[in-house]
């Protein structure tokens, strides 16, 4: 594939497994025909994690953020200052697997603007469960996205999103949201400006180390969804 992807990765603390995500990307996409960057967006890590990043020399392209200001200001730098012709953001975890990029490159070279990673569509492809709660509580929070927000979108949250450079531009210039509700405020921002949004089922393996706290991170986002509307009038 001639056009440039962009794979970027927000990261906080991330310098015991960011290593094993950087090798399996860069030895996954090398034995691919695509051409690529890596943009690792360190969200003011307090480890070692700008250490182990720049180890990896020109292959990855190492962004530091000022201080610690959330995951969503990380992926809005990210897909700001990539060069790709296509943007995909992933988690630091690769809860998706890097091979399911093919899925969501092939939907914008079809047509789309952004096409999203979906764990609802085929629960068969979630191989590895988040704790009960965590489901319930995923499941009521896509509810109220879709009673106050938009519908049509069955999971907003899942960390693999891909963006075409007009879409990935257009959204994240205006972008406000720094938390983890920032992907339903890109969403939020398709819909408004007509952007065509795909959704392909994916593999996902939930990762206990998830730096999400359950009930003082879900409150912020439930704040952060009644923001949005009035973020963009």
């Amino acid at each position: 594939m001639s056009q440039l992807i962009s794979i970027i990765i927000p990261a906080y603390n991330e310098e015991d497994r960011i290593i094993s995500t950087l090798e399996t990307i860069i030895k996954y996409m090398d034995s691919q025909t695509f051409s690529y960057e890596i943009l690792v967006v360190d969200d003011g890590s307090t480890d070692k994690t700008k250490d182990v990043v720049v180890n990896f020399g020109h292959k990855v392209n190492y962004i530091k953020q000022p201080k610690n200001m959330g995951k969503g200001a990380a992926v809005k730098r990210g897909m700001l200052e990539a060069n790709g012709e296509i943007r995909l953001f992933s988690d630091a975890d690769l809860s998706t697997p890097i091979f399911e990029i093919h899925k969501l490159v092939n939907e914008i070279a079809a047509g789309n603007d952004i096409c999203i990673g979906n764990r609802a569509m085929n629960r068969e492809n979630i191989k590895e469960h988040q704790p009960f709660y965590r489901e319930f509580m995923g499941k009521t929070f896509n509810k109220i996205v879709q009673l106050f927000l938009f519908k049509g979108i069955t999971d907003t949250q899942c960390g693999f999103k891909a963006y075409n450079k007009e879409s990935a531009i257009k959204i994240f210039s205006m972008s406000k949201i720094n938390g983890f509700s920032f992907d339903v405020e890109s969403l939020f921002l398709a819909h408004k400006f007509g952007f065509k949004v795909s959704q392909v089922s994916v593999e996902w393996y939930n990762d206990d180390r998830s730096k999400v706290d359950p009930v003082k991170d879900s409150i912020k986002m439930l704040i952060e969804i009644f923001k949005i509307k009035k973020l963009h009038k």
